[in-house]
């Protein structure tokens, strides 16, 4: 295995997307979110971009990204491949909810 060089654990923002698809959507958004992870690392500040799909149920969708810092991800939030895929899959999502968390033994 290799290091990883990591910023300071208080500067780290982790985000936890949650998506609950609606029916007929699922294959459609799992693309689209795909393609939207591999755009996000390519970010600067965007370490880690996971999409996770309940084994169950394909309309349940989770997905992990690490950033450097909240600039980071704000700048994510702003770019335009972001605002591309969520105006390409508003229509698809029945809910979506966003977390955000800072590393165990940080700062703020």
């Amino acid at each position: 295995m290799h290091a990883i060089d990591l910023p300071p654990a208080d500067a780290v923002c982790a985000v936890a997307v949650e998506f609950t698809v609606k029916e007929g959507y699922a294959d459609q958004f799992a693309a689209r979110v795909t393609m939207q992870a591999a755009e996000s690392l390519r970010e600067p500040g965007c370490w880690q971009f996971d999409v996770c799909v309940d084994r169950a149920d394909p309309h349940l969708v989770f997905l992990y990204e690490v950033y450097t810092d909240a600039d980071a991800f704000q700048a994510h939030l702003a770019s335009d491949h972001f605002q591309q895929f969520d105006a390409a899959t508003r229509a698809w999502v029945s809910s979506k909810r966003v977390t955000i968390w800072r590393r165990a033994g940080g700062g703020s």
